[in-house]
């Protein structure tokens, strides 16, 4: 990779040219990917497995091209998607400034040792610019003394943020960095976001943060399903970027569009098929009738034979011809049907009958009375759940929220109180750790469902997108998506039915395809549903009819308190 610092008045941009590159397996991610980008903010969408994190990875230097070359004019600044910082580290040394304070501190006590003002350089105000940049963040409360053991996952991930807005790179790349993210952190995120003026990259399956981009870049496999009729190249090869101006809700207003084209495109196509078989047909029925014809006169012998030879070799070489014409024009119709069919989207959505899932409006469900939790948060009183109640359970990073559904769940004990669950249920963690890696999808389910014949697992498993040989998998092989897919599975289709099923933030990673097909599988389950997250279109896009905020403890809100939140 060729890094070239920004000449002065210049604009800072990316280059890929022939990018190449392959995992030590030999799976090719990249074939001749070209690239580029420029000022502004672009989000780099795809489907799970597309490359989004190896491509940032290749621009930030952190991985080498097998081949081609990445070229960029300016300071890079990467935020990884798994963010693990030393707990043991000072704030102020993951911003990057420690040796800076330190020279200033030994200054102002009067040290004036030359070796200090080299490492001040002309940063004098670098702890006021830190305080400045964490109180933007909304880490303003973090002093720069405090060690990352102190701090939560999601304000580890907002000062890694601070450090690279700290250093003024040209550039910034980042992966998924709404993950883990509470409702607040996310606010102050996307106000970074909105002020950067720089190049700007960022991988997200966030909405509101994706509307908050200058242009989409969807990255694809090229020469597999097309995803706009205008999309780069032409044949296959790993890896091409179809660009879309503006941000994530006129993308998918395009894409509406496209495909509607598509899907007429294709009716079209079926028709013509359709016509090019019955015109074969009857094209079969006329070469056999003139055949029959022929015969017959060659049986009657009314002509001299000589002639009648003639005629029938001349009747071969039309009916050939004949022949070859329509099974010409019937394969042109099908190569034409095949080439609408590759610019229809693969839109498949989980659609699964689970009728004993269903609980009747009046049932009691779940029961907590006077609970208190291991970390320190608290159910005063108590909480009913009755029937098909779909409740979203939202709180700042570090409140309790997987503590509770660890609790009601039965995984963890509470400190005081009783958790009483009235009907069967199954919990989903983040890290979807219900999952055998050594064992098939198939397997997987069948540990859940051991009264369940082989054949029902399969067919129940093709609803959920493993279809055939797809359901042989092994666990530990699939992509995230698949991976979500597969332990979704495994608890809806378990037995007894769960008919209290337990989400701990389930669109993490998921792309946006995935994120329809669990609300799309959603819609099918008949039971009662709590769901802890911060992504607010997904939780109103499952019907939330019962919102839960834990800020110590727990009370009960409304969606239009948390939209409110999320924007103030």
């Amino acid at each position: 990779m060729s890094h070239h610092p920004l000449p002065s008045g210049s604009a800072a941009s990316i280059s890929c040219t022939g990018l190449t590159y392959s995992w030590p397996d030999g799976t090719c991610v990249f074939d001749g990917l070209q690239v580029a980008f420029g000022p502004g903010r672009t989000g780099l969408i795809g489907l799970n497995g597309s490359g989004k994190s190896t491509l940032l990875n290749l621009l930030a230097g952190t991985l080498r091209p097998t081949d081609g070359s990445v070229r960029i004019t300016g300071e890079v600044g990467h935020l990884p998607q798994n963010v693990t910082l030393d707990t043991g580290l000072r704030v102020d040394e993951v911003l990057g400034i420690a040796a800076t304070r330190a020279a200033l501190h030994a200054i102002e006590s009067g040290d004036v040792h030359e070796k200090h003002f080299t490492a001040v350089g002309d940063d004098w105000d670098v702890e006021e610019r830190a305080t400045a940049t964490l109180s933007e963040l909304g880490l303003g409360h973090i002093s720069l003394d405090r060690t990352i053991g102190e701090v939560s996952g999601g304000e580890s991930v907002l000062l890694r943020l601070a450090a690279l807005l700290l250093a003024r790179p040209d550039i910034l790349l980042l992966d998924e960095p709404t993950n883990n993210l509470d409702l607040y952190a996310r606010r102050r995120l996307y106000a970074a976001v909105e002020g950067w003026s720089g190049v700007m990259v960022v991988v997200s399956h966030d909405r509101e943060l994706l509307d908050r981009v200058d242009q989409i870049a969807d990255l694809h496999q090229a020469g597999g399903a097309a995803r706009s009729a205008s999309a780069e190249g032409g044949g296959r090869r790993a890896g091409a970027v179809t660009w879309y101006g503006g941000n994530f809700s006129a993308y998918e207003e395009v894409v509406a569009a496209q495909q509607e084209a598509a899907e007429r495109m294709v009716r079209v196509a079926e028709s013509d098929v359709k016509k090019q078989k019955r015109e074969l047909v009857e094209a079969h029925v006329t070469l056999a009738r003139r055949k029959r014809y022929g015969q017959k006169m060659w049986d009657s012998k009314r002509e001299p034979k000589i002639v009648m030879g003639a005629r029938k070799r001349a009747a071969q070489v039309s009916a050939g011809k004949h022949r070859i014409l329509h099974e010409e024009k019937l394969n042109e119709a099908k190569e034409r049907l095949d080439e609408a069919a590759l610019v229809v989207r693969d839109d498949d959505e989980i659609r699964v009958d689970l009728p004993f899932t269903a609980v009747p409006p009046g049932r009691q469900v779940l029961t907590l009375r006077e609970l208190e939790l291991a970390h320190g948060a608290r159910v005063p009183g108590g909480l009913d759940v009755h029937g098909p109640e779909r409740i979203a359970l939202v709180g700042r990073n570090g409140s309790g929220k997987t503590t509770l559904l660890r609790t009601v769940a039965g995984h963890l004990a509470p400190v005081a109180g009783e958790v009483t669950a009235h009907v069967p249920l199954r919990f989903l963690p983040q890290r979807l750790d219900v999952l055998d890696d050594a064992l098939s999808v198939a397997e997987n389910v069948a540990r859940f469902a051991p009264d369940a014949t082989a054949n029902r697992i399969r067919a129940s498993l093709a609803r959920f997108l493993f279809k055939g040989a797809r359901a042989d998998q092994r666990a530990g092989t699939l992509s995230g998506g698949e991976r979500f897919r597969a332990a979704l599975a495994s608890l809806m289709l378990a037995e007894p039915a769960p008919q209290l099923l337990i989400l701990d933030e389930p669109t993490n990673n998921l792309d946006m395809a995935s994120a329809r097909q669990l609300t799309s599988a959603l819609e099918s389950y008949e039971g009662a549903l709590m769901v802890a997250g911060h992504d607010l279109p997904f939780l109103e896009s499952i019907g939330i009819t019962r919102w839960l905020l834990l800020d110590g403890e727990l009370v009960e809100t409304s969606g239009d308190e948390v939209r409110e939140l999320m924007a103030g």
